[in-house]
């Protein structure tokens, strides 16, 4: 926002330089982007009167002029410009003068054989217009030649620019500027003299019925009759064009000043065009939101097709204006307007924010209603419009109207603050300060007890120790000062950030990973260690079921719906990798998923799953061109390497629960008796649709399971187990065994029956065919056996092998072939 300091001067007293006053509001937190010193844009420049005004005698076009600019000799000036006359008032840039907006240093010169000294000045030469037709000429009376022209040009003042965080919409107004100021120097506040009352009566020519009172609390419609529409004064015109908004007529500039003043957007329509427009004298406003073909042309003169989260306001049920962002074109106020209906409302920043997205526009009033407005003062920012119409148009209150459905309470926040916390979180001055209750080196409660009532806070000290302050944040303050930790940021703003002391603390703890941490970061090492690419989708998907958690105010209808699984981003992924010609995808990703519970509870938990599709071998010389797809096996081998780094053992169980996966090839992982995830190949259906490769594979497993056993300190801290130097003896064994028994439940009785001397049990055969009994299938399975301290004989690996055997016979009632 453009602040004028000598408009900011008349709300707050200062002293200081506006380097200076800049250098203090961005210590405070609102960065200071320019300072532009209107001064230097016409130092130098003099009121001059042109005494005499004669033709060049070389040049057509040109005049030479007789100018008094208050020195002993009239000096002579010749100019060009076709509106320059004798006896009028001009501004002269003097010899010596440079004119930086148009990089201009003015010097003696001869122009066709005639000396001239200075130049006689346009507002576009002064930076006060883009284009002039000719020289300005003072309109005042009672002007000396030779005075400084700037005072007359409103060029006395000097503006910045200021940037405000988007939580403190109250800074964007001169008396928000004007309260940071204050609390900052200490000086008193000194706001504008506003009537407490009009005595406004109300009538049936007027009324207000908001419909949408949570997109509209409150809504003041006011007639005002007889007003004289004709340019604002200078000073009004200089305010706002130092503001960088441009006069039209005195209502529209009061309205725009209002704004800029106390930050509360007004809009001013005509009343009598709102009558033709709805075919009668009663007029009724409403606010709600438009309904679908409604069409409305805004004062831009753009046609605007409106939408269901177009909020609009109404005459009669006729839409009128873009709520809170634009009014409409045929009830705006124009030169022979007569009567007016001034709007001063309260628009939901939800809803507006929704409105001027859904028409590409954002104004000045948006832009405040987004952020916030002070709801407190809507009131006090109308009756000052209806001052300055009364003053400047001379216009007669007729009729007032108000639909208020405002909760009282939320004019006031309540906070409790602690001394403590203050002290514990900003820490120790730079030098000790001295007062009530001082601890040496750190915050008196009275200095916080000053910073907080500058800021308009209400403080009442609790009857507690240690001390505790019940803080009532200001009306304008509402939105962004809600917490104990908002209240301390505050103190520490104002009380300076370079007056507290930046030593680092004496002892310092080496950072570390948590332990949950760390073995994610093993996990996600085992699987890069394995060829897959680690992957990253949005958390946030298209709404596709009923356990979904769907945002309230989504961006976009493709991300506004919070996602329950990983697979869908990561088939997604492969997808677009496949198409683009770059191959099958081997990836994986660790993310959160979301859900909602059957009692309406939300739920969330973090996974781990990937996809495999990619062939191991890099090179298609040995087969003819072809790629090699990944077969079941060789994808399940992936993922068990990857749980064999971790030190994590699984058993497999086959399942058909998940739709997206093949329900003849697909299996539960489970360890530690609870299943922790899913393995299995693709739907056909699934890669049929999304024309991807039959050999695509994906996984999905619970990080928190992982997690718990990776925790336990002997997974923790490797242990070394001697390799040992003696030679092994395998034997094999094969046997029919029922299509339903996992083979995982056979190696486990295996295993357990082999005891100490068994190193490792692998099947290396299966089949099923018409020489196999239904519901039966053929395994084979390589035992090895080992000791660590002697070469086994026979003698000692028949009797162990032979357990085996009829622990298998006696668990699964196998039926050996060896």
């Amino acid at each position: 926002m453009r602040i004028s300091l000598e408009w900011l001067q008349e709300l707050v007293d200062f002293s200081m330089s506006p380097e200076e006053l800049a250098d203090m509001l961005t210590m405070a937190g609102f960065e200071v982007e320019d300072i532009e010193d209107r001064r230097t844009w016409a130092e130098g420049v003099v009121i001059g009167r042109v005494s005499d005004h004669q033709p060049h005698p070389d040049a057509d076009k040109l005049s030479v002029c007789t100018v008094d600019i208050g020195a002993a000799e009239p000096s002579t000036i010749v100019c060009g410009a076709s509106n320059v006359r004798a006896d009028i008032y001009v501004a002269v840039a003097t010899v010596g003068t440079f004119l930086p907006i148009v990089d201009l240093k003015i010097k003696p010169r001869k122009l066709r054989g005639v000396p001239s000294a200075g130049m006689i000045c346009s507002l576009s030469e002064l930076g006060l217009a883009k284009e002039s037709a000719g020289i300005h000429i003072f309109s005042e009376e009672d002007l000396h030649p030779g005075d400084d022209a700037r005072p007359y040009l409103g060029l006395t003042d000097v503006i910045l620019d200021v940037t405000s965080t988007a939580n403190r919409a109250d800074a964007l107004s001169m008396i928000g500027i004007a309260r940071e100021v204050a609390a900052l120097t200490g000086n008193p506040l000194k706001f504008p003299a506003i009537p407490a009352d009009f005595g406004t009566p109300a009538t049936d020519a007027l009324t207000v019925q908001v419909s949408q009172t949570t997109a509209c609390p409150i809504y003041i419609g006011t007639a005002i009759e007889q007003v004289a529409i004709a340019p604002s004064p200078p000073w009004l015109q200089q305010r706002l064009e130092a503001a960088g908004t441009r006069p039209i007529n005195n209502i529209v500039d009061i309205t725009n000043y209002v704004l800029l003043e106390w930050g509360q957007p007004l809009h001013a329509f005509d009343r009598d065009r709102l009558q033709s427009v709805t075919q009668s004298q009663a007029l009724s406003i409403g606010v709600r939101f438009a309904q679908a073909g409604e069409v409305l042309t805004t004062l831009d003169s753009q046609e605007r097709q409106l939408i269901d989260q177009s909020l609009v306001i109404t005459a009669n049920d006729h839409p009128v204006a873009l709520a809170g962002v634009m009014g409409g074109e045929e009830t705006e106020v124009h030169d022979g307007t007569q009567n007016v209906m001034l709007e001063a409302a309260l628009f939901d920043p939800v809803a507006i924010r929704r409105s001027a997205r859904g028409q590409s526009l954002r104004t000045e009033a948006s832009t405040r209603y987004e952020r916030g407005v002070n709801q407190a003062e809507l009131e006090l920012a109308c009756r000052r419009a209806l001052q300055l119409i009364t003053e400047l148009a001379g216009g007669t209150l007729t009729a007032q109207s108000v639909d208020d459905h405002r909760d009282a309470q939320i004019y006031s926040r309540v906070i409790d603050l602690r001394f403590e916390r203050v002290n514990a979180v900003l820490g120790t001055l730079k030098s000790a300060n001295t007062g009530e209750g001082d601890t040496a080196g750190y915050l008196a409660p009275a200095d916080i007890e000053q910073v907080l009532t500058a800021l308009g806070c209400t403080l009442e000290r609790q009857a507690t120790e240690p001390l505790v302050w019940t803080v009532t944040a200001p009306p304008y303050r509402y939105r962004d000062l809600e917490r104990e930790i908002d209240l301390i940021e505050e103190v520490a703003r104002i009380y300076g950030y370079d007056k507290f002391a930046d030593t680092l603390p004496g002892k310092s703890e080496p950072g570390r990973l948590s332990a949950a941490y760390a073995a994610t970061q093993r996990i996600t090492a085992a699987l890069r260690a394995e060829g897959l690419t680690e992957l990253i989708h949005y958390s946030l998907g298209k709404p596709d079921g009923e356990a979904q958690i769907n945002l309230s105010n989504p961006l976009l209808e493709e991300y506004s719906a919070l996602r329950t699984e990983l697979l869908s981003g990561l088939i997604e992924a492969f997808r677009s990798n496949w198409e683009k010609g770059n191959g099958a995808l081997n990836g994986y990703e660790v993310g959160h998923i979301f859900w909602q519970e059957d009692d309406g509870s939300f739920a969330e938990a973090d996974l781990i799953a990937g996809i495999l599709g990619g062939a191991s071998d890099q090179g298609r010389w040995v087969n003819g061109g072809r790629t090699t797809p990944m077969i079941w096996f060789e994808a399940k081998g992936i993922l068990e390497a990857v749980l064999q780094r971790l030190d994590l053992t699984v058993t497999y169980k086959a399942t058909s629960d998940r739709t997206q996966l093949h329900p003849g090839r697909t299996a539960e992982l489970w360890s530690e008796g609870k299943a922790i995830g899913v393995f299995g190949q693709l739907h056909p259906q699934v890669r049929q649709d999304l024309d991807l490769p039959d050999e695509v594979y994906v996984f999905e497993l619970q990080l928190a399971a992982l997690l718990t056993p990776m925790g336990r300190p002997n997974q923790q801290t490797p242990l070394f187990k001697a390799y040992s130097t003696f030679p092994a003896s395998d034997r094999d064994i094969a046997f029919y065994a029922p299509v339903d028994v996992p083979v995982a439940d056979l190696e486990k009785v295996v295993m357990k029956a082999g005891k100490s001397l068994l190193e490792s049990v692998e099947l290396f055969d299966e089949f099923q065919g018409e020489s196999v009994s239904e519901g039966q299938r053929s395994l084979a399975f390589r035992l090895v056996y080992r000791a660590g301290d002697r070469t086994l004989t026979d003698e000692d690996v028949d009797p162990v092998h032979n357990k085996v055997r009829d622990a298998l016979v006696k668990s699964f009632k196998v039926e050996l072939r060896s």
